[in-house]
């Protein structure tokens, strides 16, 4: 598998080139404040490009999955993830502390 042009690693992650992103989502996690992660930013269009361009810019793990953004997208800004989505959250999780995901904690999570 080649490397991925958005985050240069390999692995379950956005297949696409920036350019070609229509929809993001952030999602932070603290474990110290946290009792469950949070969407810290949602878009479409231009500024779901700039979630991953500063993803990108500030070495925050991306991991794809557009059935589960499509469903992040409904909830509000800052919201708790509903219980219904913890299992899909828990993949994303375990795939940024597999990459040592806990090296972004300036509050951003992944």
């Amino acid at each position: 598998m080649p490397d991925n042009p958005l985050t240069k690693k390999k692995g379950p992650v956005y297949q696409a080139p920036v350019d070609q992103v229509t929809r993001a989502v952030a999602l932070r996690f603290d474990e110290e404040t946290d009792t469950v992660p949070r969407i810290v930013a949602q878009a479409k269009g231009e500024i779901a490009k700039r979630i991953v361009e500063l993803a990108l810019e500030y070495d925050i793990p991306i991991y794809s999955d557009s059935g589960l953004v499509e469903q992040l997208l409904e909830l509000d800004y800052y919201s708790e993830i509903p219980p219904h989505l913890y299992k899909a959250v828990a993949q994303v999780i375990v795939y940024v502390y597999q990459l040592g995901g806990q090296k972004a904690k300036n509050g951003t999570g992944f």
